[in-house]
């Protein structure tokens, strides 16, 4: 059923357009929402007077209560409508934005930013799934790209939303500004999306054991890749109790979801190849590609020592290159098959990864210009094809789970990839430092000649001999630090590329985005 001006709309043949609009309003507020709060936490963390284990919480409750929710978006759409779904998801998200804005202790932030979690982990896998149940096959390209816009572009504009709002407004207003958009969207979702019919709604049991199992696993799993760095990953109790919680949880998972009559969770689209095949190549599309757009502001503010806002700015070509390049994929895809897309796009990011690769002490914005362009450009060729060629050949019925599925692989991906790249870079660090260290010693001649003239140089400003050694040596511990700090990111760059052509021949399982039974259901 369609209001009557939704109606008028259908009749002129642009409602789904608008649809469309109105899906990705959703998905554009959660998945900017995830990078926007990061810039702010040294922010929050002094105006909470929080230390920065506590603050870290701040996105390890939305991380857990997001991924919880993103299997659970076609059940809970099919149970309830998925436009009563889609605007309960909407309102909740919004409230608790204004919620997470109106904090006044750290504790109440949590709270408010795990209710944040549990209503915007629907939103991006609700809206794609919108999408291919709209639009044909013909369409589907067009239709993604449009959506695809936004969750590309929006980790890149981010941080640099976030750093200005933070430095203009204070951190508050990184939540407020949720409000207007979410209103919009609301409104836009009652007028627009059609009225679900009440007979084609599930009124079957709930599957409360496989919901909590599923929380409990994949909570556990979260919480582990968010705390694992900080706690020296398995030589801490609570990482060994979150890793022993995320497998037995999923075992379980899995037992029940496969035996029961009405599962929480239909495990069994995974039986679609494409699905198995792009749900598997998502996860390493998340690794790599939020990794690397990670790693970039963790090296500039690092060692360039940019702001969060100059980091924002150097990240914006990347994804006005994102922009530009969905639009003409949203016209290439349908013509190319896009497992070729996909593999052109891989092959986009090695480059990217590569030039990344040979950072060194003369790097700078110039330098990092290109790499961050061309990465843009990859993503873009990767992100369309594959989510046609995972959902595009899947039958109507099963394309609400297998969406709920593949986005899930992908931020589980992101969170995997982020974890691994803190740890890879710590290790790294100490191993190129410890190599470092080695040559560092008054018996080579180069050494001796840096102490010399580091000594003369402090020497100028202070008549203590001894103070002068000191200052010179410690100038020179800090020249290895940034040096083995380089170093590892390097190797990062370098591992991110060896991943994407290690992972290559996932493509050959992937189907052509369609078959004739989707592309009749889709209509």
């Amino acid at each position: 059923m369609l209001s009557p001006i939704a109606q008028r709309l259908a009749e002129r043949d642009v409602l789904k357009w608008v649809i469309a609009i109105t899906a990705a309003l959703g998905a554009i507020l959660e998945v900017i929402d995830t990078s926007i709060v990061n810039v702010a936490m040294p922010d929050i963390q002094g105006n909470l007077g929080a230390t920065l284990a506590e603050v870290g919480w701040i996105s390890t409750g939305y991380a857990c209560a997001n991924v919880v929710m993103i299997p659970l978006t076609a059940w809970l759409g099919h149970r309830f409508g998925r436009r009563q779904y889609l605007v309960f998801s909407l309102a909740g998200f919004t409230a608790a934005s204004v919620l997470c804005g109106l904090s006044t202790s750290l504790m109440m932030l949590i709270v408010a930013r795990v209710l944040q979690g549990f209503c915007g982990g629907g939103l991006l896998a609700k809206a794609q799934s919108i999408l291919f149940e709209t639009f044909s096959r013909k369409e589907q390209p067009a239709a993604q790209a449009l959506f695809g816009i936004g969750v590309i572009a929006g980790p890149a504009f981010g941080p640099l939303l976030g750093g200005y709002l933070t430095d203009t407004f204070g951190w508050r207003s990184i939540f407020f500004i949720n409000l207007p958009i979410g209103i919009f969207a609301i409104a836009m979702t009652i007028v627009f999306l059609p009225r679900d019919v009440v007979g084609d709604l599930l009124r079957k049991s709930v599957d409360w054991l496989g919901i909590g199992l599923l929380a409990v696993t994949l909570g556990c799993f979260q919480t582990m890749l968010e705390e694992g760095q900080q706690d020296d990953w398995f030589a801490s109790r609570f990482i060994l109790t979150m890793a022993a919680g995320a497998i037995v949880g999923l075992v379980f998972f899995v037992w029940r979801e496969l035996t029961t009559e009405y599962p929480a969770v239909d495990l069994r689209v995974l039986r679609h190849r494409s699905l198995a095949a792009g749900s598997l190549y998502s996860l390493v599309l998340g690794m790599g590609l939020y990794g690397v757009i990670f790693a970039v502001p963790i090296f500039v503010q690092n060692y360039l020592h940019f702001t969060a806002m100059q980091s924002g700015l150097l990240l914006m070509p990347g994804g006005l290159a994102s922009a530009v390049m969905m639009v003409i994929m949203g016209k290439v895809s349908g013509r190319v098959d896009p497992r070729a897309l996909i593999a052109c796009g891989a092959l986009t990011t090695v480059a990217t990864a590569l030039l990344l690769a040979q950072i060194n002490p003369d790097t700078g914005t110039n330098s990092l210009f290109l790499p961050l362009v061309l990465r843009g450009l990859g993503s873009v060729m990767m992100f369309l094809p594959l989510s046609l060629a995972t959902l595009g050949s899947l039958p109507q019925r099963d394309i609400a789970a297998g969406s709920g599925f593949y986005n899930l692989t992908r931020q589980m991906g992101s969170s995997i990839g982020i974890a691994l790249i803190t740890t890879v870079l710590a290790h790294r660090e100490a191993v190129h430092r410890s190599v470092l260290v080695e040559h560092i010693t008054t018996a080579n001649p180069a050494t001796a000649q840096r102490m010399n003239m580091l000594a003369g140089a402090f020497a100028q400003h202070s008549a203590d001999p001894v103070a002068t050694h000191q200052q010179a040596w410690s100038a020179i511990d800090h020249l290895v630090s940034g040096q083995a700090l380089l170093l590892s990111f390097a190797d990062v760059f370098l591992y991110v590329a060896i991943a994407f052509i290690a992972t290559l021949p996932l493509l050959f399982l992937l189907g052509k985005g369609g078959n004739k039974a989707a592309a009749a259901a889709a209509h």
